[in-house]
């Protein structure tokens, strides 16, 4: 199946600038080396090669509402992983493709749980998909993916996950009490944002006692979304979401590209940098973790060789980290240099998109930081911080 990431459309060029105001951390070798890594990250994390990929395509089969039979769910493809910990066990929303249809597979949400962190045993069906209902205009043929997930102060999950139709990719909520039962609560904007390209929904939270819990800075929960730049938006209820845009005088200090000149309104947060690893596009991670030295936001990013890192092979994801004020999410303090994971195994280097670390997931369990990831669009991975 061809993925978001292999249906969007990158416009590359020669002029981009840095964000004003971002000042890199130095870093003179990736974050494997800690001692050059910057005191507010979450790091350092290693692969944990001995069980590395943890999760493959599966053989679940479950009765599709809208085809009317038996699909083999998973059987293509499992990636791109959201985690939460739940009554002393790791539970992970995974996204999975079938083969059926013209766009060779639609994508659904599966379920696994491991007491380990590290061995996961998966339900036999999906627990979240399209369907026959008012959401299906959105998430039918293409599907389900992406999921992050948080909980609120009441122990109610709230999932942000994008649909996508064949055209356009739409950041969406849903929210469970138990992680099975979910309710659809539809695109995360609305108005004239509502059919604007846009995924990958990182809530700010506070990350305590293995729980992952969306905290309000100023009134109003945060949350960093999009690729190729990443913008901010709040929210009064987790549901409904509304993007931060330019104050009067404010203009982007990078150049507006893909679909956000559609949006020349929006106010970016960061954006690609030229020469580095991070050249083509950035893409939130797991939930952003609110500390005392600021929001710190693990993300994804593509390189290009024409204007950005030409040691790396064309196309590599590869990730890393940047702090936002705590009082002013919308402001960088600091960024990485470098990235702190690329794909260097077999499993990451080749599948469905090769090239690919993807971060999704990131859980506090049994004294230890597990970071999940998708590998090459085909399978999933773990790495963790002692």
């Amino acid at each position: 199946m061809q993925t978001i990431r292999q249906f969007l459309p990158v416009i590359i060029t020669l002029n981009f600038l840095l964000l004003t105001g971002c000042r890199d951390q130095e870093t003179t070798a990736p974050a494997q080396a800690d001692s050059n890594s910057p005191g507010w990250a979450l790091l350092p994390f290693v692969k944990v090669d001995s069980v590395n990929p943890i999760l493959g395509p599966g053989t679940g089969v479950f009765t599709c509402p809208i085809w009317k039979k038996q699909i083999s769910w998973e059987q293509k493809d499992v990636f791109n992983p959201a985690v939460v910990v739940r009554d002393n066990k790791v539970y992970m929303l995974y996204r999975a493709e079938d083969t059926v249809g013209k766009y060779a597979g639609t994508s659904r949400i599966g379920l696994a749980e491991s007491s380990d962190g590290i061995h996961f045993t998966r339900h036999s069906e999906p627990v979240f998909f399209p369907d026959n209902d008012d959401q299906k205009m959105y998430e039918w043929e293409g599907g389900c993916e992406d999921p992050r997930v948080v909980e609120d102060e009441n122990g109610t999950y709230y999932m942000t996950y994008t649909s996508y139709d064949g055209k356009l990719a739409r950041l969406m909520v849903a929210s469970s009490k138990d992680l099975r039962s979910w309710t659809k609560h539809g695109p995360a904007f609305s108005g004239k944002y509502r059919d604007v390209w846009s995924k990958s929904g990182a809530i700010v939270s506070k990350y305590e006692n293995g729980k992952i819990i969306a905290t309000k800075i100023n009134g109003k929960y945060w949350m960093y979304w999009g690729d190729v730049n990443i913008w901010v938006a709040t929210s009064d209820d987790l549901a409904h979401w509304t993007p931060v845009l330019y104050e009067n005088g404010e203009k982007p200090t990078i150049e507006l590209r893909h679909n956000a000149k559609e949006v020349p309104e929006l106010k970016i947060v960061f954006g690609p940098r030229p020469k580095k690893f991070d050249s083509d596009l950035v893409e939130p991670g797991p939930p952003a973790m609110l500390t005392d030295s600021g929001i710190v936001l693990i993300y994804n990013s593509r390189n290009t060789h024409s204007v950005g890192d030409s040691s790396l092979p064309e196309g590599t994801y590869a990730a890393a980290q940047i702090l936002m004020d705590k009082n002013d999410p919308a402001k960088v303090l600091q960024r990485m240099d470098t990235w702190f994971m690329k794909p260097d195994k077999p499993y990451e280097t080749t599948g469905q998109v090769n090239h690919v670390c993807f971060v999704e997931g990131l859980a506090q369990f049994n004294n230890k930081w597990f970071l999940y990831y998708g590998t090459a669009d085909s399978k999933i991975a773990v790495a963790v911080k002692e």
